[in-house]
């Protein structure tokens, strides 16, 4: 048997925008534990505004387990809150109630910023360092500066170590702006392994006296400066396998006449960043087109050329989005669209 690090992580009641807490439980194994070995766990939901204090118990249910390689004998578990009859979800989990199906794929590309004494990592304590234009994918200190590099390789390596499908980083368009890209099948895997993403990428900048700003609009609306997303990129069996224009189109009317409904989850403040500039679409209107980045929705250059097949890329959410959320309201919206009786590969 060994002493074994368990990691409890979830999210709190803070509005608009969830923090993630966690906190150590050490328990014997004679090997690494699987998630149905796992108990629950209670916490003080008084600290984190989802209890009274007369009443502050609130229940984890771990709900998937990852290997922590940055501790000995040690695992990280992503958890679910729950009341403290541990039957009924707490109203703050957004996880118990999504839809989710196997077979819709979710790929979350998380922009944000490294922060550091007020200030983007990089900008000088008063002013603005040189105007956006060589930061996106730079090379350079004078592009991405001594650091910001060095954390985000440790990054995707955490990730991978943990079994988290990183699928790649680029630095990003503004001074100190960065981002990762996470794929996943099912809307729960893909929202669990963002948000566990997220969590690493905070825990790892801790001793750099680094923070991470997830705010879509740090700098504020009236700079020249891009916000940070987090484009949605999804796909379901029938767009992967069947397509064909006319579902496309229903589906894209459909997604316009929801667009509300989507923007409601799709991160706080999103009208100081959707405002129709800095590759953005305005936040009250609908558009899609192929290779837009300025549209709400982008179609990669393939999609059309295969039959309306494929996978497409919503890039209204924001960096401060519940994954959660988004995922599911997506896959809502999908749902109203009759898939019909058409032929595999009908264009």
């Amino acid at each position: 048997m060994a002493k074994y690090k368990l990691e409890y992580i979830w999210l709190d009641g803070y509005e608009p925008v969830a923090n993630l807490r966690s906190k150590t439980k050490i328990l014997d194994f004679k090997s690494s534990p699987k998630l149905e070995e796992l108990p629950w766990w209670n916490f003080d939901g008084s600290s984190t505004r989802q209890a009274e204090g007369k009443t502050s118990d609130c229940m984890l249910k771990p709900v998937a387990v990852y290997p922590d390689t940055t501790r000995k004998d040690a695992v990280l578990v992503m958890c679910e809150v729950y009341m403290p009859d541990s039957k009924t979800p707490h109203p703050t989990n957004a996880r118990a109630t999504i839809l989710d199906d196997p077979g819709a794929w979710f790929g979350f590309e998380q922009e944000y910023f490294f922060w550091k004494d007020g200030v983007p990592l990089g900008f000088p304590a008063s002013g603005y360092p040189y105007p956006q234009g060589e930061y996106y994918t730079g090379v350079g200190y004078r592009n991405v500066g001594c650091v910001a590099r060095e954390l985000v390789e440790k990054h995707i390596d955490l990730c991978l170590d943990c079994g988290i499908n990183n699928e790649g980083v680029n630095s990003e368009v503004a001074k100190g702006q960065w981002e990762f890209q996470i794929f996943g099948k099912g809307s729960r895997t893909a929202a669990d392994q963002m948000w566990m993403a997220r969590y690493l990428m905070m825990r790892l900048c801790e001793p750099y006296g680094i923070d991470i700003n997830w705010h879509c609009k740090p700098l504020g609306k009236d700079v020249d400066w891009n916000g940070s997303g987090m484009h949605t990129n999804f796909s379901t069996t029938h767009m992967r396998e069947v397509g064909g224009k006319e579902y496309f189109e229903a589906l894209m009317a459909a997604f316009d006449k929801h667009k509300n409904e989507h923007i409601a989850v799709y991160g706080p403040d999103n009208h100081l960043r959707l405002t129709g500039l800095h590759e953005t679409q305005s936040i009250d209107k609908f558009n899609f087109g192929v290779g837009n980045r300025g549209a709400s929705v982008r179609l990669p250059q393939t999609f059309i050329p295969s039959g309306y097949r494929g996978y497409l890329e919503d890039r209204r959410p924001n960096s401060q989005g519940d994954p959660y959320k988004i995922a599911s309201r997506i896959l809502q919206t999908i749902a109203t669209v009759p898939t019909g009786p058409a032929k595999k590969g009908k264009k």
